[in-house]
């Protein structure tokens, strides 16, 4: 600070000198006439001014040097990106209008992301790209092949903003974003003109990628394919996307951990109900085959199953399915892992389509709304259920009496039932069933049968049985005993005929 100021003060001394000087000079001319001195000074006046005036220049040059640059004459960040890392695919040749294949483009705009400064690892062997973004502007791209990732081993990475729509030449096996890291995807690219220098194309991860964000994306697979697949991947974020017209898949998820979906919208036909084409829907709209994942808000409005879960601890919180009505074949969730289902399904809305497990072994379902009729399928395939909780649900049905619950045996009846709760739902239009019922009879003589069939979820099961008789006789008291239980009935005998009550509470799911 005391060097600035010290130049700042022989520049205004220096200023000072060299104005007295013009000054001379330029009064000498004018005595040219009348004296020698003038007339010696007049020939190497221009030259010295000049030369006084450069020197005068390189000193308020050699003074703001301590000063800050102006913004015009700061250092301009590459082509296609900015001082915070995004990558725009428009700097990269893409068309926004979508009336050109941007598939180059796009590729090389998330190849270019990859190449950036990385800030050490996530994972083991996971490259942290420290928040790194490909930002669509708001465009709307066409592309003709998958968008892969150019490396494994990457994280950290945001791809937003605009809209992906699939040429009539997209493959109809592909995704439109491809998180696989597979070597024939790399291979590819390398073929497009793509690939990475020095990119390392096998990780030394057992993961491919981790922590990549999918956000306020529109995927038009032009029913050609589906939208999205992760592949062996850690902390997966779908945010806010909308994906349409898939014939396959909108989003599948394989093996990996912790895929997290939300407040999206998946439909393979834009429709909101009531679709006269409904009974021909086909298709999933998210397929989870891995581990530990959420779907979180997600409306699914057309397909012929909404969700398919194949893994272990799923949650799916806020899920409305109505992507295609029981009555045409439709399933809201299918549960298709038998032995070891672990899956939790709260605050969910089950419209005209409603959920079927198999062999369920640890499945909660609680607080979720099931209309028009949608029901619950609990599906034998070697006979197993045990830990099922279907607890404080609605059901709302046309009066047809169809049960809230159903058994679907036909590959085999359940002979392994344990720990299974139906109990505390709410029931309009359509048939209660549980696995706890409360029942009472009156009458007149020694044998009193209440019968259950019409309530209990399983035939002929009860493994647990309380009773109390109470005659309206005063002072009498008869000799009484639980006869049978069988077939779902309870019969109570006493040693005399009375005129009584009796009231009994069974459960079915209570361990032996």
């Amino acid at each position: 600070m005391e060097a600035t100021m010290a130049i700042k003060k022989s520049l205004v001394i220096w200023t000072f000198i060299l104005t007295g000087l013009a000054t001379f000079f330029e009064v000498v001319p004018v005595l040219a006439d009348q004296s020698p001195v003038g007339h010696f000074s007049m020939g190497p006046h221009r030259e010295n001014m000049r030369k006084m005036q450069a020197f005068k220049a390189s000193l308020i040059r050699h003074d703001s040097v301590s000063l800050a640059p102006s913004p015009s004459s700061a250092p301009q960040p590459p082509e296609g990106t900015g001082s915070a890392r995004v990558y725009h695919v428009t700097s990269y040749g893409g068309d926004p209008t979508g009336k050109t294949d941007s598939t180059v483009e796009l590729l090389r705009a998330l190849s270019a992301a990859l190449q950036g400064p990385s800030e050490g690892s996530l994972m083991e062997g996971i490259t942290n790209l420290g928040g790194v973004q490909v930002d669509l502007d708001g465009g709307n791209y066409l592309i003709s092949q998958p968008l892969h990732l150019p490396a494994a081993g990457v994280g950290n990475l945001l791809i937003h903003g605009g809209t992906l729509r699939a040429s009539d030449d997209f493959p109809m096996d592909g995704y439109m974003i491809d998180l696989s890291g597979s070597s024939l995807a790399n291979k590819d690219q390398e073929n497009n003109g793509t690939s990475m220098e020095g990119a390392q194309l096998s990780s030394s991860s057992s993961y491919n990628y981790e922590y990549i964000t999918l956000k306020n994306l529109l995927l038009d697979s032009n029913y050609r394919g589906g939208g999205i697949l992760v592949v062996n991947s850690l902390r997966t974020s779908i945010d806010n996307c909308y994906i349409a017209h898939f014939t396959t898949t909108g989003i599948e998820v394989r093996s990996g951990h912790e895929t997290y979906i939300r407040n999206s919208f998946l439909g393979q036909h834009i429709t909101a109900g009531g679709d006269p084409g409904e009974r021909n829907f086909s298709g999933t709209a998210i397929n989870l085959m891995g581990n530990d994942n959420a779907l979180t808000d997600v409306i699914i409005f057309s397909a012929a199953i909404g969700v398919m879960i194949s893994g272990q601890a799923n949650t799916l919180s806020g899920v409305h399915c109505y992507n295609k009505a029981t009555g045409f074949g439709g399933t809201g969730i299918y549960l298709k892992l038998p032995g070891l289902t672990q899956t939790r399904i709260i605050n969910s809305y089950l419209d005209y389509t409603g959920i079927v497990a198999e062999d369920p072994v640890q499945l909660l379902i609680s607080n979720s709304f099931f209309l028009g009729d949608a029901y619950i399928v609990l599906k034998s395939i070697n006979g197993v259920v045990n830990g099922v909780n279907i607890v404080d649900n609605m059901f709302s049905g046309s009066g047809k009496g169809l049960g809230i619950v159903q058994l679907d045996q036909s590959n085999g009846p359940f002979k392994n039932i344990d720990q299974v709760v139906v109990d505390r739902n709410n029931v309009r239009g359509m048939g209660i069933k549980a696995t706890v019922a409360k029942g009472a009879v009156q009458g007149n003589g020694s044998s009193w049968t209440v019968d259950f069939n019409r309530v209990l979820l399983f035939p002929n099961l009860i493994r647990h049985v309380q009773y109390s008789l109470v005659s309206s006789i005063n002072g009498a008291f008869p000799n009484h005993v639980l006869r049978n239980v069988s077939e779902n009935r309870v019969v109570v005998e006493a040693d005399v005929s009375v005129p009584a009550h009796v009231f009994v509470t069974v459960d079915q799911g209570v361990t032996d």
